[in-house]
This record gives C-alpha cells, structure tokens and sequence, in this order.
C-alpha cells in the first residue's frame, strides 16, 4: 500500500469540490487504499487551514462538519513522531512541516498541487512528489 503525506492544498482542494483529483485522493483513504501520514503539527494545520473564512466560504461546511471530517480523517492517519528536522530544504516554512512528514514517515509520495516547492528537496531523500491526478494514475480501480 502506498504512503502518503497530504501537504494542505490537498486536503482543502479535497472538500472545495467533489469532482476534482484532490477529493477522489480523500475518498481513496477513507476506503484505506492508501495510507496518510501526518505529525501533530501537520494536522493542526490542516483544522486551522479549513476553518479560515475565505475556505469556509467556498466548501460551505459549518465548524461542526469540518470537525467531523478532521475527527474521521485523524481516525485514518498514521501518526509520525519527528525524530529528526531537516530544516532548511524549501522556501516555505510550513512546507518544511509537510516535508518532515513525509521523511520521518518514511513516505513513498508527498502529494501536492505545489509539485515545484517540493521538487529540489524530495530528491536527496527519495519521496516522490506527485499531483493528486498522479497518485489516482497508480492505484489501480
């Protein structure tokens, strides 16, 4: 089974709209045909991403669903403890949480819409980074 770390622009693409790659990556582990990574800091993120204004907006779910959603999604993830940060390798701070994920997890693939942020630093430690469309190409239906 492939592991996976969601950066955030997944997660929040996910509940945007059902019709787009990051929801049917969200579906493909609620059906535990792909295993999530995530540490604490990481999710954290996630809730406090989903519950700003400008997403509730769009994806339109009241605090009680997103904190549903993130109390099923937390049900589904494997946790990973960070044993060592490798900081600096990218731009962006909080990228550098999703990176420490997906080393210290021992990660197959790094899932993102932001393949570029990602793509000098995977290299030195052998995680792919990959599209949502990419992850749907390589699990078989």
């Amino acid at each position: 089974m492939i592991k996976i770390v969601l950066d955030t622009s997944v997660v929040v693409a996910g509940l945007r709209t059902r019709l787009g790659a990051g929801n049917a990556v969200l579906r493909l582990v609620a059906q535990r045909r792909l295993v999530v990574l995530a540490t604490p800091p990481l999710f954290l993120e996630y809730e406090e991403v989903l519950k700003r204004p400008e997403h509730r907006l769009v994806h339109g779910l009241p605090l009680d669903a997103i904190d549903e959603f993130l109390a099923e999604l937390a049900a589904l993830v494997e946790p990973v403890d960070v044993h060592f940060q490798w900081r600096p390798q990218t731009r962006d701070a909080n990228d550098e949480m999703v990176l420490e994920a997906a080393i210290n997890g021992h990660a197959d693939a790094l899932v993102t819409y932001n393949v570029a942020d990602f793509a000098g630093a995977v290299e030195r430690f052998g995680i792919a980074v990959l599209r949502p469309g990419d992850v749907l190409r390589r699990v078989k239906p």
